[in-house]
């Protein structure tokens, strides 16, 4: 329930990637449990990302407090999927966010960005959480090497 209700306070400030919920493992018998998204990334066809997080349940929240706010953990993995194109991105190594979905009512944030290794000719997707009280230095990568791989880009390769 209340996953529901955070991810519809998140979705008018989700960034342009969808997440399709693939899988929920439960890891306790309060009801916490770990969910699998499955995104794509906007600008770039033929990879999906898998990210996991944590979601406390209302027996952990009343029993712990800390009632709106999730953990930061979270991991990500990416794969070719399908043949790679690759549209407009942001090749500055500051990258740019395909995905953003609310960890707390306001405060906290799992993002995913992608940044461009021009010389590994590599996709790098970072999932790491923001929070706007105090960072976060929980975070996790993932890479897809596009060196060898059929690959189309729509603006011409960078070089």
């Amino acid at each position: 329930m209340l996953v529901a209700f955070t991810a519809a306070l998140a979705a008018p400030a989700a960034g342009p990637a969808l997440a399709d919920t693939v899988g929920k493992v439960g890891v306790d018998w309060i009801g916490n449990d770990i969910y699998i998204d499955a995104l794509t990334d906007p600008e770039v066809s033929g990879i999906t990302c898998h990210v996991t997080y944590f979601d406390r349940s209302v027996i952990d929240r009343l029993k712990n407090g800390n009632w709106f706010e999730d953990p930061s953990n979270n991991a990500i993995a990416c794969r070719q999927t399908g043949p790679i194109t690759v549209g407009d991105i942001d090749l500055s190594r500051g990258g740019e966010e395909v995905f953003k979905s609310g960890l707390s009512l306001i405060w906290k944030s799992l993002v995913v960005t992608r940044v461009y290794d021009r010389k590994n000719d590599t996709l790098i997707y970072l999932a790491h959480s923001r929070e706007l009280t105090d960072g976060s230095a929980k975070m996790s990568i993932s890479t897809v090497p596009l060196y060898g791989a059929e690959v189309t880009w729509t603006n011409g390769r960078p070089q």
